[in-house]
């Protein structure tokens, strides 16, 4: 496809909030339907993984190796990063799905050695309650936004210049040997809860209905973002 072509495709299209109320109700509908099934894909390929023979072992090695958090974190954001504006510069529905299932496939990896130590450290109750914890916030981001029908598109450049700190401090942690703390952590959570506001107001300000599997990538990092950092607080506080 030419990028007249796809230009053309994408125009034909009309961006959610200028839509009718049917086709946006349908766009919303659809965002949410699939990010729902993202996250059950999520929580099934974490017991696929963890049923592994072998998984623990497995997981004691890779850290074994130097600066292996630092290759899988940078390895991840690459690959988030990739996803992400793959998906959103697409007008291709295969494309938008391939880059939701390669991204859920990732952060499902990811999220071993994550969720092994939390287990380790603290039983499987702080999972359960990291996860209640992030559907609750969550849920009340997100009808903040639906109710307010606020455009937060400003919080992109403060969100991308809190991203850029915390990950030379995630860096500077590894290379250097200084310990991240609990603020380390609540940054990171209201990080996250900038972005659901900030995508959410772009389910309803931004995206094309079209781009239903794109929003709900968008949606499911940010959630996921959200999980490892409560998840990591309450992991450090026991």
């Amino acid at each position: 496809m030419t990028v007249t072509q796809e230009a053309s495709y994408l125009g034909a299209f009309p961006i959610a909030a200028e839509a009718p109320a049917v086709e946006k109700a349908e766009f919303i509908k659809k965002t949410y339907f699939h990010l729902f099934w993202a996250v059950m894909a999520f929580a099934g390929l974490e017991f696929a993984l963890f049923s592994i023979p072998g998984i623990d072992e497995l997981i004691i090695r890779t850290f074994s190796i130097p600066y292996a958090w630092l290759l899988i974190v940078g390895g991840f954001m690459l690959v988030g990063y990739l996803c992400e504006r793959w998906a959103h510069s697409s007008t291709s529905l295969g494309t938008q799905y391939l880059c939701l299932g390669v991204y859920v496939a990732v952060e499902s990896v990811f999220f071993v050695p994550i969720l092994w130590i939390a287990g380790q450290r603290a039983g499987g109750s702080v999972i359960q309650t990291a996860a209640f914890m992030t559907v609750f916030a969550f849920l009340g981001l997100t009808a903040i936004v639906f109710f307010t029908r606020k455009d937060f598109s400003f919080l992109r450049g403060v969100l991308s210049l809190t991203g850029l700190v915390m990950l030379g401090a995630i860096l500077g942690s590894i290379l250097f040997g200084f310990s991240l703390g609990n603020l380390f952590s609540m940054l990171g959570i209201g990080l996250a809860c900038g972005y659901i506001l900030y995508d959410t107001s772009n389910v309803l300000h931004r995206y094309r209905v079209g781009q239903h599997v794109a929003a709900s990538l968008a949606l499911f990092a940010s959630v996921a973002l959200l999980f490892y950092y409560i998840l990591r607080l309450l992991n450090s506080r026991r």
